[in-house]
């Protein structure tokens, strides 16, 4: 590992502006550190005190490229579904070389994947990795390469957990555009599974600030920590949230299977058919480690709703 200390005013380097990364680099901001965002078209809207960065992280020139001069460096890259199991091994791959050449922390946003399916179990970090599915495999995988990087000292590294995402600017997850647009217009509000069982939803300003302290505590590397999320309840609560927010009921439309329906089309659907055992069965996440050991707490989920609906209004609006 490089033996090169970043400055104080260096950089930290945010892969990836999907709604995580995009919500981070805002978090990361507020706490006043200079923020360089880093995707392929360097796209979206100007944000002030960040600096967007085109590059290909998953290569190994790119990876460097982006991460220049970095004290952190958040992978919060994903991709394209069916694209995963192949583009991710790459990219960490690039990412570690990167980080390893430069001396940078590297803090990874990761999912429950590992786990597999639990029998309904509460997740916490001492649970076993069971996964069985293609997708879950491989992030098992790569995760046990993040922690073997750092146990041998080749970089510094520690990874957050989430579990499904929703929040401002959340689309793509089942709390995202499946739900909210029709809850405001009157539409279908299509959902997965049995929506009675308790599911664990983590607000993406409860992604980004436990990315962001993360970051800045390295006393926390070298381990799996569960990002704070409120305690999970069932979906139909979560609906229930919407309804009186909205004022008006819902015309939810549940896929008791995986088939092609409204936001999910049918490539997406074959693809997370074998992850579909997380909506029949309890997905209930414990981030009691991070919140006890960080002192940081998760924002209520109906606070999370609130803001959820408000950014929805004034995303259909500009439609």
């Amino acid at each position: 590992m490089s033996t090169a200390t970043p400055q104080p005013s260096a950089p930290h380097v945010v892969l990836g502006s999907g709604p995580a990364g995009t919500a981070l680099a805002r978090e990361l901001v507020r706490r006043g550190h200079p923020v360089r965002l880093v995707d392929r078209g360097a796209a979206g809207p100007e944000i002030e005190g960040v600096e967007r960065v085109a590059a290909d992280v998953g290569t190994a020139d790119g990876a460097r490229a982006a991460i220049r001069g970095a004290a952190v460096v958040y992978h919060c890259v994903n991709v394209a579904y069916h694209l995963q199991v192949e583009v991710m091994p790459r990219v960490q791959e690039a990412v570690l070389a990167a980080v390893e050449a430069s001396g940078a922390r590297l803090v990874v946003l990761d999912t429950l994947y590992p786990y597999g399916e639990t029998g309904g179990a509460v997740m916490t970090e001492d649970s076993p990795w069971n996964a069985t599915s293609r997708k879950g495999r491989m992030r098992a995988e790569l995760d046990e390469r993040y922690l073997a990087a750092h146990r041998s000292g080749r970089a510094r590294v520690v990874l957050g957990r989430s579990a499904d995402f929703v929040g401002p600017g959340v689309l793509n997850s089942s709390l995202g555009a499946a739900a909210f647009p029709g809850a405001l217009t009157g539409g279908d509000v299509v959902a997965m599974g049995d929506i009675d069982l308790p599911h664990s939803y983590t607000g993406i300003e409860d992604v980004a600030a436990g990315l962001a302290t993360l970051g800045e505590r390295p006393e926390g590397d070298g381990r799996v920590w569960h990002l704070p999320t409120a305690p999970a309840i069932s979906t139909r609560e979560i609906h229930a949230m919407i309804e009186k927010r909205v004022g008006r009921p819902l015309n939810v439309v549940v896929l008791e299977r995986p088939r092609p329906f409204g936001p999910f089309d049918e490539r997406m659907m074959a693809e997370y058919e074998e992850m579909f055992y997380q909506h029949t069965e309890p997905q209930i996440m414990d981030s009691g480690a991070f919140e006890r050991f960080f002192g940081v707490a998760p924002t209520p989920l109906a606070d999370t709703v609130d803001a959820t609906v408000t950014w929805y209004e004034a995303w259909l609006r500009s439609r």
